[in-house]
This record gives C-alpha cells, structure tokens and sequence, in this order.
C-alpha cells in the first residue's frame, strides 16, 4: 500500500508540473501571432522573438517529459514488447532502466546545473543588445531532468512490484482518446441512446484489448 501510494505520488507530481508547462503553449501562441503582425503588417520585427518561441518551446518539451514517462507515453522501439508477459516486460524495462536510464538523466542534471550556474554567473542573454536572458532558461534543464529521474525511480519501483506480483502497478489515470470519444457521442444529437451506448462500450472494449496487449496480457475474447 505505501508503494502504490509512493507510485501515485510520483504520477501526481509529475502530471502536475506537465499540465502546468502545458500553458506555455497558449502564450507561444500568441507571441507568434503577435510577431507575425508586427513582422508583415507593421514591418516591425522583433530580433530576439525566434529565441523566445525557442525557451518556451523548449521549456514545454522539457518539462512533459516526466508526465510523458508518467503516462507510459514515450515511443517504443521493440516490436516484441507488447507480446511479452509482465514479468519479462519488466526485467526488460528494469535493465534498461538501469543501464542506460539512470546514467543518462544523472550525467543531465549534473550537466545541466553546472550549465545554469555558469549562466547565472556571467548573466548570460541572448545575442542581441536588448535580448531577453538565458538563465532563466538553461535553469530548467536541470530541473526538468530531476523530475524525469524521480519518476524514472518510480518506474523502476514498477518493474520491481511487477517482477514480484506479475501484474503492473496501478497509474494515475489522465484524460485519453476514449475520453473524447464519449464526449462527441455524448453530444451528438444524430446518434440514438441505444446506438452511443453500443459505441461506447465498444471503444471500452477495443480500448482494454489494446491495453492488455501492451501488457503482454491474454488478448482472446
């Protein structure tokens, strides 16, 4: 019970900080339709506007990494993953975890807070007289590696509750396709009740087939 409460801690915090850089996109936005504006309609560009959208951006791709990890949402390479059981999915995992994971995000966070110091230090901007600065920026690298590797942790408690129960750990559930489908079908005023429930309950189907066999799960109906 203290594990899976330490596994859905880690999935809050890191869907938190997710959802909360997810904002930056609505202001990346609006600073690019701004600038097209000044750019094309008043012929006044701003220089430094490009290093802007590029530590918003930046920022936002940084900092959903953990949610992305937290939400079992990276790509992966390995075709015969979703076949495998639990257990073998996670000694895989677990040994990828190991190898390669945790020296990677370590030498990162390390690397990047020497990087942000040595900004702070010299007050780094960007290249330009008026230009916004960089500090700010290269602090969230660091940061954002720290959240990676706390819930790489956390996955790795994973692996090891499911190499001892042969079952994965329950996640934290964040809205997903399905959802959006119930939404519409919910809405639609051209499908009858009896149709959408039939619809939904087979999306649920379709949904937990795929689902079991992404975790190497029996498939059969």
């Amino acid at each position: 019970m203290h594990v899976q409460r330490f596994l859905l801690f880690a999935d809050t915090v890191s869907t938190w900080c997710g959802k909360a850089a997810s904002w930056l996109i609505l202001l990346l936005t609006e600073v690019v339709c701004v600038e097209v504006f000044k750019r094309y309609i008043l012929n006044a560009p701003t220089a430094w506007i490009f290093d802007v959208d590029n530590m918003m951006y930046g920022t936002l791709f940084m900092m959903c990494g953990a949610y992305t990890l937290a939400q079992d949402g990276h790509v992966r390479g390995d075709f015969l993953y979703g076949s495998m059981r639990p257990r073998w999915q996670a000694s895989l995992d677990l040994a990828l975890y190991i190898l390669f994971f945790l020296p990677g995000i370590s030498a990162l966070v390390y690397a990047g807070w020497d990087y942000a110091r040595a900004s702070w230090v010299i007050g780094e901007h960007v290249n330009t007289s008026d230009g916004p600065p960089l500090y700010y920026f290269k602090t969230i690298i660091p940061i954002a590696g720290a959240l990676v590797l706390f819930q790489g942790i956390a996955e790795i408690v994973r692996c090891v509750v499911c190499l001892q129960t042969g079952a994965w750990p329950e996640r934290l559930k964040d809205a997903e396709e399905i959802d959006v489908v119930e939404e519409q079908l919910a809405g639609s005023i051209y499908v009858d009740e009896e149709s959408r429930k039939l619809a939904i309950a087979r999306v649920h189907e379709i949904d937990e087939v795929a689902r079991q066999r992404g975790l190497g799960g029996d498939t059969k109906q």
